[in-house]
């Protein structure tokens, strides 16, 4: 059978209906996109010490994790939030890979030694990082007291009676 011409005109402007619904269906399925970070390391950092500074502990440590990407420094503070919530097997993942990342971060052997002394496990290493962190060079002469007294606290505790030092 042969259909008139206006027939084939009217499916071909149903079919031609038809592709634009399910060509403007597929601009509602999700698109992938790649957000380029507007914050530089150190912004993310300094956010992260606000938050810290506010107790939003969590919101610090999204902060530091992003910061930890180009900055060795973040482990350090992440550590500080760990130890702050006394998750202490943190503390020290952080601190170990603050001194792994940066070798020469005072700040890190130190706290890392403090953490060892305040739960009073691996005196040996405490004075080891202690001692380490008193010989890096610093530009503030309050944090090299500051691990002084660290370092003057573990002798004194490893030199009373019945320490061994472990």
């Amino acid at each position: 059978m042969i259909r008139p011409a206006n027939s084939s005109r009217a499916a071909k402007a149903v079919l031609a209906v038809v592709a634009l619904v399910l060509l403007s269906s597929c601009a509602s399925l999700p698109r992938i996109i790649i957000l380029h970070d507007a914050l530089t390391p150190e912004e993310h950092l300094n956010l992260g010490v606000a938050y810290e500074k506010k107790g939003d502990l969590d919101a610090a440590m999204k902060q530091y994790r992003a910061a930890s990407k180009k900055l060795p420094v973040a482990y350090e503070y992440m550590g500080n939030v760990c130890f702050g919530k006394k998750d202490f097997s943190q503390a020290e993942k952080y601190y170990k890979k603050a001194i792994e990342k940066d070798p020469g971060n005072p700040d890190a052997y130190n706290n890392l030694a403090w953490l060892y002394y305040t739960e009073k496990i691996k005196m040996d290493d405490a004075l080891r990082l202690a001692t380490t962190a008193t010989s890096l060079k610093v530009s503030d002469p309050s944090r090299e007291a500051l691990y002084r007294d660290t370092l003057k606290k573990i002798r004194q505790y490893l030199s009373s009676a019945g320490n061994s030092g472990r």
